[in-house]
């Protein structure tokens, strides 16, 4: 059996770090291919797409919990936080990237790649050898140089294995501030609710809940509750009919589920500055857009850090990602053939923020991006 490759406190705050950076590189995918669907269009797909990326959100917040209860400090600001698309993911022996793109067929198999259930054949291959190339890989491990993980469901399995292990040397591991968590009044996602983590079981049980909910690993298609993992909601995008409580995985039995693949901005594939005429105003767009995505991971992570009931207001502040994508996704890109400009998610450095800076507490945040 491979051994272990975390030890110690401080291995478990690294590996939870890059679980905060993994489940957040998701959510700029999710969120270029919601927005450039065309207003009232793809209604089914739209609806997937938002639920899941919400979602996405409250796994954010499951792992500050798991972070904070450890004595960790969240910081969704610190340089690297949010990858160089395309970045690559697991995908058992092989990998695969994951770019920013439109709705489309190629976008929902990405997206099927990112959740789909991948257990390791043995405990041995858990761990491979992670690619040379220069992308950023994502689901690494941060203590086991050049290795990453055979899925994401793996990943999150070596970090259940490494608490329970520095737990049964520690009994002061959970030693974190319990004001720092964040709690079920404060985020409402309807696919599940935020865990308060005070101890190993609560720290293992939100960790699995982000496994089982993504990849469906433990619970099937459908969860305790009736909830469809995510993985099963993109492939109703693929297989064109929803889901319904004892179907096979390969064969839905439900409602008829359309997607017009023509209803969509043709943006360009993981645009990056680099493309945006220099001094233009579609330039001065994907600058602005940048700068308030900066903002938002900065109001994240105060509320992450002794504020939870910011997210409110960080919920508000993605309401307002909206306009930014329309500025970009609505106009074509000059010279790019007739694509159109994109979010390229380059945040600046100076975007983030003290994280102990004050602002006044907002209510419960139910997160529904429109």
């Amino acid at each position: 059996m491979t051994a272990s490759t975390i030890d110690s406190r401080d291995d478990l705050i690294s590996y939870l770090h890059v679980a905060m950076a993994l489940e957040h590189a998701t959510i700029p995918p999710y969120l270029t291919a919601y927005y450039s669907i065309h207003s009232t269009t793809n209604s089914d797909a739209a609806h997937i797409i938002r639920v899941v990326a919400v979602e996405e959100m409250l796994h954010l917040t499951l792992v500050a919990n798991v972070l904070n209860a450890i004595g960790g400090r969240p910081d969704l600001t610190r340089p690297g936080f949010v990858p160089s698309y395309p970045a690559r993911l697991p995908d058992g022996e092989d990998d695969f990237t994951v770019d920013l793109r439109p709705l489309s067929p190629e976008a929902v198999e990405t997206f099927c790649k990112i959740e789909r259930p991948g257990r390791a054949p043995s405990a041995d291959a858990r761990l491979l050898r992670a690619p040379d190339g220069g992308r950023p890989v994502l689901a690494f491990s941060p203590t086991a140089e050049g290795m990453r993980f055979y899925s994401i469901g793996e990943f999150y399995a070596e970090i259940i294995e490494g608490l329970e292990k520095v737990a049964a040397g520690d009994p002061k591991l959970f030693s974190g501030d319990p004001a720092l968590q964040v709690g079920p009044e404060y985020f409402y996602s309807g696919g599940g609710s935020v865990t308060v983590v005070s101890d190993l079981d609560s720290a293992c049980r939100a960790l699995r809940f982000i496994a089982a909910q993504g990849e469906g690993l433990d619970s099937g298609i459908h969860d305790a509750d009736g909830e469809l993992a995510h993985y099963y909601r993109f492939r109703q995008l693929q297989l064109g009919r929803y889901y319904q409580v004892g179907d096979d995985p390969d064969a839905p039995s439900g409602p008829p589920l359309g997607v017009s693949w023509d209803e969509v901005y043709p943006v360009k594939v993981s645009a990056r500055l680099a493309d945006f005429p220099a001094g233009s105003e579609l330039a001065r767009a994907a600058r602005d857009f940048n700068a308030a995505y900066g903002a938002f991971l900065a109001l994240l992570t105060r509320a992450f850090n002794g504020q939870p009931g910011l997210l409110q207001d960080a919920v508000c502040d993605m309401f307002r990602l909206r306009d930014g994508f329309n500025q970009l996704v609505r106009n074509p890109l000059p010279g790019s053939d007739g694509l159109h400009a994109a979010p390229t998610f380059e945040i600046p450095a100076a975007a983030g923020s003290d994280p102990g800076a004050s602002r006044p507490a907002g209510g419960t945040a139910r997160a529904v991006i429109r």
